[in-house]
């Protein structure tokens, strides 16, 4: 039978449109239809990348007898956590509260009115491991409801009581200070792993937002243990399995603490992050890697994710041919065969492919066990790698374009093509946010996907409007256009009004979503919170245009990384990451020239290319008005110009990339180390 999620824009619930399940999507119309047929509502909440959620759908979805089950007892809601976030986070707090756990996929049974009574995860087709089976499961929820539903109605009531009663910590009005960012840093260092780079033990996240922070304090006060703490991970990372050695970009985490073997789905948020992240370390110290890690992730990006509209794809997935990590994974006598012996030796030596694998079936994950010592040689192992591994069956590929995912990779594909110099990361930037605006903005409101070319309905949430601004704040940079700027004011506007709660701090979800409770997070999960994410935008929306309003806001909104900074700086990263950028500044340079004179194209690249965290960028050519760090700013005896503000006061413009950069040494703004070989390190043991 087929189900109503035909006309999904979606992949994960295009994926269970042919389920002999009568699935609804998620809305009015189906909790309508649980109260009409007096029955509970079955929600399960996946994304098109996860491993465990394939499975229950082979095993339970697409079993004729289950389905038979699930469609007399419950109405059966399908939700992508990606799509709807904020129904994600309400039911997973509910799930979280109940059983000491999460993760998906989620299976969540509610009362008619969405008020979750009895929450699982994974649930197998047969009894085991002191799990029942999903049947018995169905069975035993659905007779409840029809002998104890006074029971489970009084047990949904309270669990909802329970949740709204706990504190969520907002923050106060203070954004984190000197003894707060040194608290942060010495918390993290303490919880280094100094053998194998990283922050506690197995599995390992790429701590992207902690490692921003880190960088930026760094670059502020001169800490070298910050430095060596984001370069001890930064450097196991990109030799590790978590990255992709032969086509760059990484995986959503390493299932061990040495990075070896990655969980193979790769996310657009970790790769947007990770880029900047690589890029930032090249800047600040002129490492190699670090700029090679970022081209290539940039590569990934554009090669991997970029959809046809211009847009960038969320994920692909971690399994091929149905086993996870098949498409990436080698033997040795798989490289001999494509490489030659002499040749296949070498690269299994250099790679860490062993006789008895690192992975599963005899197979191995690519490391990058040392730099190569023949550059030639590897270039071409590689290239030849590429073209066997092209041959393979690829991992499926959730093409739906998020909103605030996409504004991650636009700043971050802004940035890196200035500083790599590297137009058509610019140019890709450009298109992703020309189409995110154009396509998924509604009367001035978000929505939070599309897919091909076709919006979908549900509304943006709190990270879109703040990522999506960030993105364009960071393309008003690179390209000096105006109605960059013109679309981020309005974002930024709209969130505040939108998502705002009386205390300082942000709601996840707007007012007008309909659920059962309206969630909240300030904290960050595996991209920023919303709430950081926006206090960055503003910060940098303040800096630009002279708006202390802005500001202001962004510091409230910082009260909880205050709050975390060292007792679990690891859940405020990015909240951390912002409150340098407002200690460093704002310093404001405004680059003024035509843009196709030479001399502001270096004056513009040696502007962007100043590590310290609170610099803000524009650039324009001469008598453009339209952002206010612009106004009144000519050249300089015919010449192009940098403009240099700190708190309120503005230096002497200077013409050429030698004076900026002696200026900003003398304000402390540390000049980047690019093209100039890494210097002194502290090695954290």
């Amino acid at each position: 039978m087929g189900n109503r999620l035909a006309a999904s824009t979606s992949p994960y619930l295009l994926q269970h449109a042919d389920n002999p399940v009568d699935w609804w999507e998620w809305g009015d119309e189906a909790l309508a239809e649980a109260r009409r047929r007096d029955v509970p509502v079955l929600l399960s909440v996946g994304y098109a990348a996860c491993h465990w959620c394939h499975v229950m759908a082979h095993e339970s979805f697409e079993d004729p007898a289950t389905a038979a089950l699930m469609n007399e007892r419950f109405v059966c809601i399908k939700v992508d956590r990606e799509e709807r976030p904020d129904v994600d986070a309400v039911y997973m707090e509910a799930t979280q509260a109940m059983t000491g756990h999460g993760g998906w996929p989620m299976t969540v049974f509610a009362t008619p009115e969405g008020e979750p009574f009895f929450c699982g995860t994974y649930f197998p087709p047969r009894p085991m491991h002191r799990m029942p089976s999903f049947q018995q499961v169905l069975s035993s929820v659905g007779q409840a409801w029809e002998t104890r539903r006074a029971e489970l109605r009084s047990s949904a009531a309270s669990i909802l009581q329970q949740l709204g009663e706990r504190s969520v910590v907002a923050g106060g009005t203070q954004p984190p200070g000197e003894p707060e960012l040194a608290a942060a840093v010495e918390a993290l260092a303490a919880d280094f792993d100094a053998a194998r780079g990283g922050f506690g033990g197995a599995p390992k996240f790429p701590p992207s937002m902690v490692l921003e922070f880190l960088l930026r304090h760094s670059a502020r006060v001169g800490d070298a243990r910050a430095l060596a703490l984001a370069e001890g991970t930064l450097e196991a990372m990109a030799r590790g399995g978590i990255y992709d050695q032969l086509a760059g970009g990484f995986a959503r985490y390493s299932v061990d603490a040495e990075w070896v073997v990655p969980h193979f789905e790769k996310m657009l948020y970790d790769n947007a992050l990770l880029l900047r992240v690589y890029l930032h370390w090249w800047r600040l110290t002129g490492s190699p890697l670090g700029r090679r890690v970022a081209e290539q992730t940039g590569d990934f990006l554009l090669a991997e994710l970029r959809t046809p509209e211009g847009g960038f794809a969320s994920s692909l997935d971690a399994d091929s041919e149905g086993e996870e990590g098949r498409f990436y994974v080698w033997t040795r006598d798989q490289l001999s065969s494509v490489l030659g012996d002499d040749d296949g030796d070498w690269a299994a030596d250099l790679l860490g492919v062993t006789p008895q694998g690192t992975f599963e079936h005899g197979t191995s994950v690519l490391q990058l066990l040392e730099d190569p010592a023949d550059d030639e040689r590897w270039a071409s192992v590689r290239t030849r790698l590429l073209a066997a591994r092209a041959e393979r069956v690829r991992p499926g590929r959730d093409d739906k374009v998020v909103a605030g995912w996409n504004g991650l990779a636009v700043a971050a594909l802004a940035e890196a093509g200035i500083l790599l110099q590297r137009s058509d990361f610019v140019e890709a930037a450009g298109a992703a946010a020309e189409l995110v605006i154009g396509l998924q903005s509604r009367g001035g409101r978000l929505l939070r996907t599309s897919r091909d070319g076709v919006a979908g309905t549900s509304a943006g949430v709190l990270e879109d409007y703040a990522d999506l601004a960030e993105g364009l704040l960071a393309l008003l940079a690179a390209t000096g256009d105006a109605r960059w700027l013109e679309a981020a004011a309005e974002l930024l506007d709209t969130a505040v009004e939108l998502f705002a709660a009386d205390d300082g701090g942000f709601y996840d979800a707007p007012p007008d979503s309909g659920l059962v409770r309206r969630p909240r997070d300030p904290l960050d999960g595996p991209a920023p919170s919303g709430q950081f994410a926006l206090a960055g935008a503003l910060a940098t929306y303040a800096a630009v245009t002279g708006r202390t309003q802005a500001r202001e806001v962004a510091e409230r909104a910082l009260g909880v990384a205050t709050l975390v900074a060292g007792r679990y700086p690891r859940a405020g990263g990015w909240g951390l990451a912002v409150g340098e950028a407002l200690l460093a500044g704002p310093l404001e340079i405004a680059v003024v020239g035509e843009p196709a004179d030479p001399r502001t194209v270096e004056l513009h690249r040696a502007a962007l290319a100043a590590t310290s965290p609170g610099v803000a960028v524009v650039r324009g050519a001469p008598g453009d008005d339209r952002v206010p760090l612009l106004q009144d700013r000519p050249l300089v005896d015919g010449e192009p110009a940098a403009y240099v503000c700190e708190g309120f006061a503005c230096r002497r413009p200077v013409t050429s990339p030698a004076e900026l950069r002696r200026l900003l040494d003398e304000l402390g703004a540390h000049p980047s180390a690019v093209g100039e070989p890494p210097s002194d390190r502290v090695v954290i043991e």
